[in-house]
């Protein structure tokens, strides 16, 4: 049986950890690496740091916070923001991730993903895809969220796999911050279509839509934020409720 992982995700500016609703009106949720240590010790199975203006101020993520992280938190992270190249990639990874992942830097030149994969694994790269539904027609949506680009969510997630991304990371900017729920239809598409991993990301209000993520659409992770910054669901909490729901999870 598959175990389903649980991944709080740690939006970074300047070193803090910032969260909104549908992309703006940020707020301080506290100290990343501070989040991120008390989650590895709470049970989290991977943490996913982003710094979400790297794209938008034109500058890479920064090499150092990464090191910071690998010198604290003993479980697996994934780093993105701002990587446009295979050096940028390398410097990450070299200082301490596990992972990448790549938004708009991969719908801008699809082959960085063909490259990333050959030269350091499929199982290093993560493609993120912010996407919004727009009159039935999922569009993927770059640069933090603020461009909207003619590309299909599904195609583009399809293309990815086949290029080497090795998971796919789909934020449902519609959803995102609502607590509404995840967005089980488009999610279960992604899964049905592709053979890589699916992390489900945008709704978590409640320990159920994990539950309903898992069971319904099949999502190999889901990925959630304020409900974890802002002690709403504790991690152990969460996980005690899958199992008790039969999910397989770990710890």
């Amino acid at each position: 049986m598959i175990t389903k992982r649980i991944i709080p995700c740690l939006d970074v500016k300047d070193g803090l950890t910032v969260k909104g609703v549908q992309f703006e009106n940020l707020v301080v949720a506290g100290d990343a690496i501070e989040l991120g240590r008390r989650y590895a010790e709470e049970g989290a199975d991977e943490l996913c740091f982003l710094d979400i203006t790297a794209t938008n101020e034109k500058r890479k993520t920064l090499a150092a916070l990464v090191k910071r992280i690998a010198a604290n938190i003993n479980i697996p992270f994934t780093v993105g923001g701002g990587i446009k190249s295979v050096d940028d990639i390398s410097v990450l990874l070299d200082s301490g991730a596990d992972k990448i992942t790549i938004n708009s830097a991969a719908v801008r030149n699809p082959e960085l993903v063909t490259q990333a994969s050959k030269e350091f694994g499929e199982q290093c790269i993560v493609i993120a895809i912010d996407a919004r539904e727009v009159a039935g027609e999922w569009y993927v949506h770059t640069h933090g969220g603020k461009q909207k680009t003619d590309i299909k969510l599904f195609e583009w997630a399809k293309e990815a796999q086949e290029r080497g991304a090795g998971e796919i990371l789909f934020t449902s900017m519609n959803n995102d911050g609502t607590k509404n729920g995840f967005t089980l239809e488009a999610t279960r598409q992604l899964t049905e279509a592709l053979t890589i991993p699916v992390i489900a990301s945008g709704g978590a209000g409640a320990k159920s839509h994990f539950k309903d993520v898992f069971e319904q659409a099949n999502a190999d992770a889901g990925l959630a934020a304020s409900i974890f910054h802002f002690n709403e669901i504790g991690i152990k909490e969460l996980k005690d409720y899958l199992k008790a729901e039969n999910i397989h999870v770990r710890g």
